[in-house]
């Protein structure tokens, strides 16, 4: 699997690019998956439901099936498991983009908004290999890619997939 994050502040648009690029990508014939990274807890159970009753009776895994889906819930205790770690437990695909983890070491494309009066990360960070951004910034030797062209981005980024480490 390669492994590319899409990194910046909150509100300059990870999301919103994200999801425009997945269908493009995929219909260029390649699988991806997703990881999410939030610096807040976060709950997709709730009070009242079964699997929570499962979770709150101390259930180290719940997991949650139906014709269409699956999740499994796991209760961690101790430290935040690391990137490659929660990496191993997804099946194989063609390319996992990660937005979140934007201290970890592996290629990252930030997302980059100046009218947000945040400090780039690209300086301090040789792992962003590309800067996308809305407006004209100087990023030395890395590529600059348009944020309001999610096809200029993925198309990019295929260029690049091979040369992707893998996760």
């Amino acid at each position: 699997m390669r492994v590319l994050g899409i990194v910046g502040w909150s509100g300059s648009g990870k999301t919103t690019l994200l999801v425009a690029m997945l269908p493009l990508l995929r219909a260029r014939g390649i699988t991806v998956s997703t990881v999410k990274h939030v610096h807040h807890g976060f709950d997709m159970d709730r009070p009242g439901k079964d699997s929570h009753r499962h979770r709150e009776a101390g259930a180290h895994e719940v997991m949650i099936a139906a014709g269409s889906r699956w999740v499994l819930l796991h209760e961690v205790v101790g430290a935040e498991p690391p990137l490659p770690d929660l990496l191993d437990r997804m099946d194989p695909v063609d390319l996992v983009l990660v937005e979140g983890y934007k201290t970890h070491p592996f290629p990252k494309l930030e997302v980059h908004r100046p009218a947000l009066g945040k400090a780039p990360i690209w300086p301090d960070d040789p792992h962003v290999i590309a800067v996308i951004s809305d407006a004209a910034v100087d990023v030395g030797a890395r590529a600059l890619l348009p944020l309001n062209d999610p096809v200029a981005v993925a198309d990019w980024i295929m260029g690049r997939l091979p040369a992707l480490p893998p996760g």
